[in-house]
């Protein structure tokens, strides 16, 4: 189900043709249905980890179509995925991804050691069988009652970017208002859900969820900057950035991941008038989220720009380029915050270190080489009082380790 928002009164762009791009292993498994038929006559899926590492809560991604013959039998609330190994079902995901009320991606997640395999099975559920479930999930939703913000989280971490009625507060000069395409973090100490249960208390006590107590809070400022992933064009020493988002399209919550898309209207970026649609997902038990932006340009577009702001300019950069990281480590009300992008080395022109004396204008900078006018990052962070990582040789650790993944995904083979 996909839930949309447009908002006529401004200008449309486009929507992105861009497809998914699998980046990490899956595992899954078919059973005994309570029919004739046996295990035999159901697909078995391998899932194998190539590298030296554990992989852990790894999202295995497979293709509905490959299974669209049990789909059409059964259908997808009907089907399971289970371990051969333990006999255990999977908490499992169904997305549909157009809109067509067809589903295209079949999602679970498994550990693998290193250099370790599974095997799993699709079947159908047994007579009296239930699909496991849990209370940890991904969410994402608008929210209309604090102006018009678009936030999401996981078990681990929670954001928001701003709508068009925030931007028309500050044309106005109405309060309430937000003129920024950034990206705002929301620190999580809990593995629950807690967008709706803040927002809600917000409204009832103004500044709520900039007050800690005992699940996190909202302390981090975006402004006009960046903020965690925030794009622009870097051009002639300026970076050039579109305002708020003009519509969005919620297109999956589940137990395993959101999914939704943020459009912007077009801007000027030193002369040529661009346009912007964002792909955003976020993964149980992920503390990036992964960004797809493509765009539309009078001409090809270079130097496509993702941000870290660096606020007061008191935390610590290090820039790994030749692993496509780049990292800010900073205070933040007497804990301390690892915030980080990873990108494909191959796309990464360059990392700037850029900073100015006015307020939100220092930042990080990872400028990009467009592939066919669209590219592909992840951004999120990781909180000390959440209690990941103590420090930031953990934080570090993260980032390398979660961009080896990237390098060496989960070989997935269905038989």
């Amino acid at each position: 189900m996909i839930d949309t928002i447009r908002f006529p009164f401004l200008t449309k762009t486009s929507k992105s043709q861009k497809g998914w791009v699998v980046l990490s292993g899956v595992v899954s498994l078919l059973w005994f249905s309570s029919c004739n038929s046996t295990s035999s006559d159901f697909p078995k899926i391998e899932v194998a980890n190539p590298s030296d590492m554990v992989r852990k809560s790894e999202t295995v991604e497979l293709e509905a179509k490959q299974f669209q013959s049990l789909i059409d039998e059964y259908g997808t609330d009907q089907l399971v995925i289970e371990d051969l190994e333990t006999g255990k079902s999977l908490i499992s995901q169904w997305i549909d991804l157009d809109g067509d009320k067809k589903m295209d991606q079949y999602l679970f997640q498994t550990d693998l050691e290193p250099t370790a395999s599974k095997q799993f099975l699709l079947r159908p559920l047994e007579e009296g069988e239930e699909q496991p479930e849990s209370e940890i999930k991904t969410f994402s939703r608008f929210v209309p009652e604090r102006t018009d913000d678009y936030t999401w989280e996981n078990d681990k971490v929670a954001f928001r970017t701003f709508g068009p009625d925030a931007q028309r507060r500050i044309e106005q000069k109405l309060p309430d208002g937000t003129l920024s395409s950034g990206i705002d973090a929301w620190l999580k100490r809990v593995n629950y859900p807690i967008i709706d249960k803040w927002y809600k208390e917000n409204d009832e006590k103004k500044g709520a969820y900039h007050q800690d107590t005992g699940e996190g809070y909202d302390p981090y400022h975006v402004g006009s900057s960046r903020g965690i992933g925030g794009t622009g064009i870097w051009e002639e020493d300026s970076l050039y950035t579109s305002r708020n988002f003009i519509s969005y399209d919620r297109i999956a919550v589940g137990p395993i991941r959101t999914v939704f898309e943020l459009k912007y209207a077009p801007w000027e970026a030193n002369g040529q008038m661009v346009s912007e649609t964002k792909r955003i997902s976020l993964d149980l038990g992920s503390n990036l989220c992964r960004f797809e932006s493509s765009y539309i340009s009078e001409g090809n577009l270079d130097n496509v720009t993702v941000g870290i702001t660096l606020h007061d300019k008191k935390g610590e950069v290090l820039i790994m380029k030749e692993d496509g990281i780049m990292r800010y480590y900073e205070p933040i009300d007497g804990s301390m915050l690892g915030l980080g992008v990873v990108m494909d080395p191959k796309n990464v022109k360059e990392i700037l270190d850029h900073r100015v004396d006015y307020r939100d204008g220092s930042q990080l900078l990872m400028v990009a080489e467009p592939n066919d006018q669209s590219i592909i990052y992840f951004a999120g962070f990781g909180w000390d009082k959440s209690g990941q990582f103590d420090n930031s040789a953990d934080w570090d650790h993260y980032l390398q380790q979660f961009a080896k993944k990237l390098k060496f995904p989960l070989k997935v083979t269905v038989q």
